[in-house]
Order: C-alpha cells, then sequence, then structure tokens
C-alpha cells in the first residue's frame, strides 16, 4: 500500500478530519486522523494491518510479542499481532501512568514490537516502552499506522511507519492566524496534560 491508498482508507471511512483540534499532547493541528473510524471496519483494518505487518517484515525484524499503549493502540495492536502470528497484549493507565493488568505479563528478554495507531510527538510510545523494558522486555521495533511527525519523533526505537506524513502542530500560544479565531474541537481519547 502507498501513501495514497493508505489516506484513501481514512478518507473513505471519515476519518481524515481537516479544521482545527485539539490534539491530546495539548498541541493544535489542522489535520486529525481517527484511527477508531479506520479500524471499525474489519475488513479495512485487515487490509491496513496486513500492510503494516508486510512492511515490517521487509525490514527484517522479528518479534515475539506486541505491546501496544490503551486505548488508541488496543485495536490496531490486535491486529498485527495477529498478521503477524503472535500474542498482543496492551498497557493502560492507571493513576495516570501506563501499567500491565488483567492478567498480562511480559517474559523478560522477549522480543516486543509496541504498537501504535498514530504518532504525533511520541509521548504514549515512549511511556508504553518505558513500561515494557520495566518488565524485562526488549522493544527491537515501535510501530503505527501514521507517523504524523514527518519522521522526526524518536521514541526509543526504530520506527516502523505505514505512512509518514507532515502534518505540522502548533503550541496553543503560537497558532497561525487562520486557526486563531476558529473553536478548536477535541475528537481524541486522552485528556490534557495540565
Amino acid at each position: 500500500m502507498d501513501q495514497d491508498m493508505v489516506l484513501n482508507e481514512f478518507r473513505a471511512a471519515g476519518a481524515l478530519l481537516e479544521g482545527h483540534f485539539k490534539l491530546s499532547s495539548g498541541l493544535h493541528s489542522t489535520i486529525y486522523l481517527q484511527c477508531a473510524r479506520v479500524l471499525m471496519d474489519p475488513q479495512r483494518a485487515d487490509r491496513l494491518c496486513s500492510a503494516f505487518a508486510e512492511k515490517l517484515r521487509a525490514t527484517g525484524v522479528e518479534v515475539d510479542l506486541v505491546v501496544s499503549p490503551a486505548m488508541g493502540g488496543v485495536i490496531v495492536g490486535y491486529e498485527v499481532a495477529r498478521q503477524l502470528g503472535v500474542n498482543g497484549i496492551f498497557t493502560e493507565r492507571v493513576e495516570g501512568e501506563f501499567a500491565l493488568r488483567r492478567g498480562f505479563e511480559i517474559p523478560k528478554g522477549v522480543r516486543i514490537l509496541m504498537m501504535e495507531d498514530v504518532i504525533t510527538t511520541g509521548l504514549s510510545s515512549r511511556e508504553c516502552i518505558k513500561t515494557i523494558t520495566e518488565w524485562g522486555g526488549n522493544v527491537v521495533a515501535a510501530g503505527c499506522l501514521i507517523n504524523r511527525s514527518g519522521g522526526k519523533v524518536d521514541v526509543g526505537a526504530p520506527i516502523t511507519a505505514l505512512v509518514t506524513i507532515d502534518a505540522p502542530t502548533y503550541a496553543p500560544d503560537a497558532l497561525p492566524d487562520a486557526l486563531k479565531d476558529v473553536p478548536a474541537v477535541k475528537p481524541g481519547s486522552r485528556g490534557l496534560k495540565s
């Protein structure tokens, strides 16, 4: 799948939004990718995650387990794990910090793909990787369907993205004139940090 094909999947699902958005990071953007909408169709999720798994395999990276941060990474992590033929688990926030719950464990030294839906600043990815390494896991790769940082973000592991785009983000006090008078919409799932 090339970039146009992937973005067309998002458009067809009503998951590529344009306007003024407040992202989970607190930054603002004119573009929002609502992965929950693109992944709600099992066939579309299969196509996208199959293409991602193929791209990851082409890097030569081998993984034993996929770990994703909740909430956004749960579905994509499960589907990528299925495509790779390995188990998939997720971290979730407990008192603001990622933790393993539900009886999930990470065997020491296991090769792990940390899988996200979208990477913007990499905050959730870095927090998830920190939890994985605290459990003794070896994060051999980070993955996402969309890396919207233009490939500039560092999460602490090599990133494989199905598509990399450069979607500009702005601090709330540095909005471009075109956004200053447009109310921001916050479609994400994670509350803002104060």
